[in-house]
């Protein structure tokens, strides 16, 4: 299936059905009075979280959704049925926009969470509801009301405890197909990830967290390079950060290259994205070189990203130890109040 995180769409909700202007006529009612009824309320255009989408796919060929209109009044005091609304089903954690003005409209975090993404237009009075005292008899009803029309921009950012980052193949899909039963393709050239994959990781005593591999970022990601840039939005949810660096790639002089690089382009996204703890990982140490270089980039790294962890996600050395490490993380997050649903939009 194929990957969208990004639509607009156009929603339109129902017209308000008019009031009617009705007379009684009976045969034994003399001077029969107003019985015009009240139009219905036109249906609302309504997003719903469904837990079983994946992307936004199915709003990408349908760029139109409008709801039902009120039903008119009628006589002998009818009123018009209310308009059907219009369910537009879309994944867990879909944020709606205001195409015009920005505004937030829903943020969908849980599985059957509904925002109204356009209220239909209230239906019209009928004469007898304008009957006084000193307006025994109007001639008059209201239109209805039109429904509210607006474009929208909706956006799927993904539900992750925990995010792996960092420069194209540096081992990301191959870790998180050893930790979980996500099976991402893997290949020996860069932006073999093309989609974000989830997978769910066990850490003991029936305790999991989800992990979100994004593909690699590279230099000037913020501004459009590489295909990381378009998926960052994915780890903002996220309470934790696994950066990992290839060992083998280090830079013998500045050992901090590569990892200030993909710091640096996180900040450039978001600044809050910039300041997420991260767990900062050094994969490929199976291979002498990265092992050594390792230790240089683990005199350099800031205290606050140590200690640095070595992994082989290849031959699976230290993995563990890490899905360990992370776990607690993440439990020591949630005493503290701070987990994906609090880590910002």
């Amino acid at each position: 299936m194929k990957f969208i995180d990004e639509v607009k769409i156009r929603v339109i909700a129902g017209d308000g059905g008019r009031g009617c202007v009705s007379f009684r006529r009976e045969k034994f009612v003399p001077r029969g009075g107003p019985s015009g009824g009240n139009g219905g309320n036109g249906g609302d255009v309504v997003a719903v979280a469904d837990p079983q989408l994946t992307t936004l796919l199915d709003l990408r060929y349908q760029k139109l959704y409008k709801a039902a209109r009120g039903q008119h009044g009628m006589g002998s005091d009818c009123h018009g049925r209310r308009g059907d609304d219009r369910i537009i089903k879309v994944p867990v954690g879909t944020m709606i926009r205001d195409a015009a003005t920005g505004e937030l409209i829903g943020d969908l975090q849980a599985a059957a969470d509904r925002v109204i993404v356009a209220t239909g237009g209230r239906g019209g009075k009928g004469n007898a509801h304008f009957v006084s005292s000193t307006n025994r008899s109007p001639r008059f009803a209201q239109p209805g009301e039109p429904g509210q029309e607006r474009e929208l921009d909706i956006e799927l950012r993904l539900l992750a405890d925990v995010g792996i980052i960092g420069l194209p193949n540096a081992g990301k899909s191959t870790l998180i197909s050893v930790i979980s039963s996500v099976r991402p393709k893997i290949a020996d050239y860069p932006f073999t990830t093309l989609v974000p994959n989830l997978g769910v990781v066990g850490y003991g005593d029936g305790k999991s967290f989800v992990v979100a591999d994004i593909p690699g970022l590279i230099e000037g990601a913020h501004e459009g390079h590489g295909l990381g840039h378009k998926f960052l939005r994915h780890v903002t949810r996220t309470s934790l950060l696994i950066h990992l660096i290839d060992g083998s790639r280090i830079d013998a002089e500045d050992p901090l290259k590569d990892w200030r690089t993909v710091n640096q382009e996180l900040a450039l996204f978001d600044p809050a994205l910039g300041e997420k703890p991260q767990i900062v990982v050094v994969n490929k140490i199976d291979l002498t070189e990265a092992r050594e270089r390792a230790k240089a980039l683990a005199k350099e790294l800031p205290k606050r990203y140590r200690p640095l962890h070595l992994i082989s996600a290849a031959t699976r050395e230290g993995v563990q130890a890490l899905v360990q490490t992370v776990g607690g993380k993440i439990d020591a997050l949630k005493e503290t109040g701070i987990t994906r649903d609090t880590a910002g939009i």
